[in-house]
């Protein structure tokens, strides 16, 4: 897959030639419902006999329209998005820079330029996608700015227990906790990448040591608790116990969580390697425990379940 990053105005050196089905969208965790987006692209160029690409945008658009304090957390932050998107088995992936001045277009200029200027024949999209200024661009409107220079298809909502799957929806699960819910909806569970740092070393003077994992980009994270998970490191996935909080029998306050993984039949040193980590199954809530040894043995009891929960 050639990925092209593109900014307002577009330089004409980036123009693809070639004809084109493309998918539109944001695509925030590439989750089923996006995956019908993309997939119907990819069977409409089948059809045609034509490339299938695919339109992005960096950062979300209410990063820069709606002056968000802080960073935005993604579900997929660019480099996870670049990745799910090539295994889909899309030729080309379009990431136009969200400025101001691009949200400016009006609905006819961004067809005009965005569409008609990369040569794209049909353009697939969910059936809430705007575009233009102020989103007065519709799917329905499409026919109308593209003045038959293309046509287009809109993908209906995917729904899972009677409600739609969206980005929306699995930030809301994840801030709950509820990753087994959102390994339904993405159809995999949520992973980020990371790398593993020092700690305060503390679990190994109590016989469980903890890798920390410090995220590489600005994933969401999961609700504090404890969670069965994998660790891929060194092209191995070693299952493992994870504790995400401000670890309150040790502090009485912090400014963000920590997210330690203790591993099952590991022993290796790791500080400084990348992994990437996979939640599969929420334990317990984080909850601060009178003693030291209260401690010890709830995590024996966590590693135990998180050991029953996972493949061996």
């Amino acid at each position: 897959m050639e990925t092209i990053f593109l900014q307002h105005p577009i330089d004409i050196n980036t123009l693809k030639r070639n004809s084109t089905v493309m998918a539109l969208g944001f695509f925030d965790g590439v989750h089923k419902g996006h995956q019908a987006v993309i997939n119907k692209a990819i069977e409409i160029a089948k059809q045609t006999g034509t490339t299938t690409s695919v339109m992005t945008f960096n950062p979300h658009p209410k990063e820069v329209l709606r002056k968000q304090e802080g960073e935005m957390k993604y579900i997929t932050p660019l480099l996870d998005k670049i990745e799910k998107i090539r295994n889909l088995g899309v030729d080309t992936l379009y990431v136009v820079k969200f400025t101001r001045d691009f949200a400016e277009l009006t609905p006819q200029e961004f067809v005009d330029q965005y569409l008609i200027g990369l040569n794209v024949i049909h353009a697939v999209a969910g059936f809430d996608f705007t575009y233009g200024a102020l989103g007065k661009g519709t799917m329905e409107t499409l026919p109308f700015h593209s003045r038959g220079k293309l046509k287009s298809s809109i993908v209906e909502k995917l729904e899972a227990d009677n409600q739609k799957v969206s980005s929306t929806r699995i930030r809301a699960l994840l801030e709950a906790g509820e990753v087994e819910n959102v390994t339904k909806l993405l159809g995999e569970p949520y992973s980020l990448r990371g790398t593993v740092i020092d700690g305060e070393k503390r679990g190994r003077t109590i016989g469980f040591p903890t890798a920390n994992i410090k995220p590489i980009e600005n994933n969401i994270i999961p609700k504090t608790g404890v969670y069965a998970v994998m660790l891929k490191v060194r092209d191995r996935e070693v299952s493992g116990v994870c504790n995400i909080g401000y670890k309150p029998t040790f502090h009485k306050e912090a400014d963000e969580p920590v997210i330690e993984v203790h591993l099952f039949s590991f022993n290796e040193d790791i500080y400084g390697e990348e992994v990437e980590l996979t939640w599969f199954f929420h334990i317990r809530d984080e909850q601060k425990f009178p003693s030291l040894d209260d401690l010890v043995k709830q995590i024996s009891l966590d590693k135990e379940k998180a050991m029953k929960l996972l493949p061996s």
